[in-house]
């Protein structure tokens, strides 16, 4: 049996009848999934901060990065893949669209989520001075608000 496969009979069977009378199934796994990705990405997201970056500037020669943007940087490829497959293989799998154009379309979504995470990391670290984790998680709600619009309107329609 594929991961996704397993994957989706492990939603299957936590698509509970209470949930399946408000939620529509695909609606229920887009929900499963960009909440395992929201996770891993905040998960990540610690790790890399806290571990590799290890709370530091990182001077590129060129430029100076910031250890909060570093982090959200590196996390980047890895959240960036995880959910492009699981929308793929697990919430949309019976899409009509190829997987080459699909492709493009998520990245321009995520271009925006790109976007809207630097400025928020921007806005809520170093104006507003909360701490970067907490604002990290701030930020990734209101990125992943955005990035269900586009999901369901644009990239897996």
């Amino acid at each position: 049996m594929s991961l996704a496969a397993t994957i989706s009979r492990l939603l299957d069977a936590l698509y509970l009848p209470i949930i399946r009378r408000f939620v529509p199934p695909q609606i229920f796994r887009y929900g499963a999934c960009g909440a395992t990705n929201m996770a891993l990405d905040a998960m990540w997201y610690f790790v890399i901060y806290h571990f590799v970056v290890a709370k530091q500037f990182v001077d590129l020669g060129f430029i100076v990065i910031s250890p909060h943007i570093a982090s959200l940087i590196l996390v980047f490829p890895i959240t960036f893949f995880t959910g492009f497959w699981l929308n793929r293989n697990v919430a949309f799998r019976s899409t009509n669209i190829g997987s080459g154009r699909q492709m493009i379309r998520y990245f321009a979504t995520v271009l925006g989520s790109i976007a809207i995470n630097y400025l928020s990391m921007k806005l809520l670290v170093e104006i507003v001075h909360i701490w970067p984790t907490p604002s990290k998680l701030i930020t990734t709600v209101i990125s992943t608000i955005y990035s269900y619009l586009l999901g369901r309107y644009y990239t897996f329609k």
